[in-house]
């Protein structure tokens, strides 16, 4: 026999208050009165029998007990909830909300989009340049394409592609400043993206030059930005095999050294497990790594990887 459940309302409310910490924050959120929400805690205490906060702290904490109900009631709700955004739009068009890495937002997926938007015309996109995680657990978002280690609970993720990372640099600076070893690196600017140096340290280690003296570099916050940097002739980026291939097949980029290393990153498909069903999130993704599959399949000679390992041999 099933198990007769508490009410919603309650629920609600439990799931609110464990979430933001607080019963004002839960009152605000569900645009309810502070009494109203303690009242549907304590009502949900009764009728389950057992206590779910410890009170008296500046912050409520769970039980052990109220511990074990959240997440079954976080993913009941989260399936609801896309169930129902699925019964709105049960075909491939509506709005589909999706952040992105900018560099891979502005490098790779702009360039091609129109063939995305060919083959559903009616979606509406709504994009958003960020690499910040915690957009998975925002209802305000569909989809996430994120450069990391692919560790995020809670969420759905799909290695969508690892990277190989080289120099990269305008041929009008070169023209003018060559580099004709990696140790003519020390007469150029080093041009970081969102990290603190690693990503550089680990293809000089690899080039047998972790001691090169660095006079000058610019931690420029994002790899878009390093990249455009290098592209105007600011200095040398660390391009990778998605993101520079374009730059470098129409010349505005060339790789000085036949030498990559592997990120120590990947980029990453991920969204909330309820979202993965809905049919308009599943195209998209699937249109990711569909498109992904025939870039690899009709690489130009020009391509990052492909001029990498020609000059190897």
């Amino acid at each position: 026999m099933t198990s007769r459940l508490p009410p919603l309302n309650p629920l609600r409310a439990f799931e609110a208050t464990a979430r933001r910490g607080s019963v004002s924050a839960a009152a605000r959120e569900l645009s309810v009165t502070h009494g109203a929400i303690s009242h549907q805690i304590r009502a949900l205490e009764v009728a389950l029998d057992v206590k779910l906060f410890e009170r008296g702290a500046k912050r409520l904490k769970l039980t052990s007990e109220g511990a074990l109900l959240l997440p079954a009631v976080t993913q009941a709700f989260g399936e609801i909830a896309a169930a129902m955004a699925q019964m709105k739009r049960p075909a491939t068009s509506g709005e589909l909300s999706i952040t992105c890495v900018p560099a891979l937002f502005s490098f790779w997926i702009v360039p091609r989009l129109n063939s995305f938007t060919d083959q559903f015309p009616g979606v509406r996109l709504k994009l958003k340049a960020s690499n910040d995680p915690a957009h998975l657990h925002s209802s305000d978002v569909d989809v996430c394409i994120l450069y990391g280690d692919g560790n995020w609970p809670d969420a759905w993720t799909r290695l969508w592609s690892n990277l190989e990372l080289f120099p990269v640099a305008s041929p009008t600076l070169l023209n003018s400043r060559p580099l004709r070893s990696i140790r003519d690196l020390e007469d150029h600017v080093l041009l970081h993206g969102d990290d603190d140096g690693r990503e550089w340290n680990t293809w000089l280690s690899a080039a047998n030059a972790i001691d090169l003296p660095r006079r000058q570099q610019h931690f420029m916050g994002d790899a878009r930005f390093s990249t455009e940097a290098a592209v105007h002739g600011q200095g040398i980026a660390l391009g990778d095999t998605i993101t520079a291939s374009n730059l470098i097949a129409r010349g505005e980029l060339v790789v000085p050294f036949d030498l990559s290393v592997t990120a120590n990153d990947s980029f990453y498909v991920a969204c909330r497990p309820a979202m993965r069903t809905t049919p308009i999130v599943r195209v998209f993704i699937e249109w990711m790594f569909a498109t992904l599959e025939a870039d690899q399949l009709a690489k130009p000679q020009t391509s990052a990887r492909t001029l990498i390992r020609s000059r190897r041999a």
